[in-house]
């Protein structure tokens, strides 16, 4: 039987038990997906999505102290009181390395919260497309690729970043159908704009998510947040502990 690919362009266009039994892949590519990679990569032991800055404070004092680290963003901007920001560049092995990062973001973080009843929650990027596609070639269930998008508004990042993996995963493995318009947009806009680093990277700049950067001074995020497949790994939302994490056995690749 076929799986069904299918592209939610905003999280506000599913409702979240449609997602039960599925795979969900939830991407923020500029930036909170990008960064919870980097950040893992560089030896984060685990990243705490919160909705809500009172709640990302509250789950950081609630660890012993030195152990957890407050990052995430408002308006593009690092919040007051917090080490850090919601750039994939601060997240280094130098800063991050050991500790956990409680996180709260505009959109992505609010995206991975409305994508929990998934029997799977995927964090992916355009820095590990390719990884994300290995990954649901050997799953038999649905897959919902979620767009955090902007203020409630579609992004090109984002919906570019989903055309990718649902146009490999359409050519390059035989069982899996397109299920929806969605899908076909978002495979036609990466097929237009996602065939190499210069056009994925213009394509980001133009973006609502990436006006919205080179405006905050933070162009060279997006520098970071186009190149494709920098990891290899794609971590993972575990509910019980409300951790995103690297799968076992996984190799940081920086």
């Amino acid at each position: 039987m076929a799986r069904p690919i299918f592209v939610h362009l905003l999280p506000a266009l599913f409702e979240p038990a449609e997602l039960r039994g599925g795979i969900a892949v939830v991407m923020d590519v500029l930036r909170a997906t990008s960064t919870t990679i980097q950040a893992l990569a560089s030896g984060a032991t685990c990243v705490v999505p919160c909705g809500e800055i009172d709640e990302a404070r509250r789950k950081a004092a609630e660890v012993a102290p030195g152990t957890a680290l407050l990052g995430g963003e408002r308006g593009g901007l690092p919040i007051p009181g917090f080490d850090l920001g919601n750039s994939p560049g601060e997240y280094t092995p130098q800063v991050v390395r050991g500790k956990r990062i409680v996180f709260t973001t505009t959109n992505g973080t609010r995206a991975l919260i409305r994508a929990q009843e998934a029997r799977r929650v995927l964090i992916g990027a355009i820095s590990n497309l390719s990884a994300i596609v290995g990954v649901l070639e050997h799953e038999s269930s649905p897959v919902h690729l979620v767009c955090a998008g902007t203020d409630g508004r579609i992004t090109l990042e984002d919906v570019l970043c989903a055309g990718g993996i649902a146009r490999c995963l359409h050519l390059g493995a035989g069982d899996f159908e397109v299920a929806d318009d969605a899908t076909l947009l978002a495979i036609s806009l990466f097929e237009t704009c996602g065939r190499d680093y210069d056009r994925v990277l213009e394509t980001l700049r133009q973006s609502r998510g990436g006006r919205n950067l080179i405006a905050c001074g933070l162009e060279s995020d997006i520098v970071h947040c186009a190149e494709q497949d920098r990891f290899a790994f794609v971590p993972e939302l575990t509910r019980d502990a409300w951790e995103v994490r690297l799968p076992a056995g996984a190799k940081r690749s920086e």
